[in-house]
């Protein structure tokens, strides 16, 4: 990570987002020698949702049993 005045940000903003974009490297951006932003690399690996809710629901009974209620299909 590399640390960087806001006025020398300001001046090569562009410049140090393409820096970003192609090595991968994030930015510490300060005013007066304190940090106020960040900039990072955007992510843009896309996570598969096949198996996202594994381990979310739990059977709690018996859900192959009948169950004691009369009920019906139609209206």
């Amino acid at each position: 990570m590399k640390i960087i005045p806001a006025g020398e940000f300001k001046a090569k903003c562009l410049q140090i987002m393409d820096e970003v974009d192609e090595k991968h490297i994030s930015f510490t951006i300060t005013k007066h020698g304190k940090p106020v932003a960040r900039l990072i690399p955007v992510d843009t690996t896309t996570k598969s949702s096949f198996g996202c809710l594994k381990n979310t629901v739990s059977i709690q009974d018996d859900i192959i049993a009948p169950i004691d209620e009369e009920w019906s299909a139609a209206k």
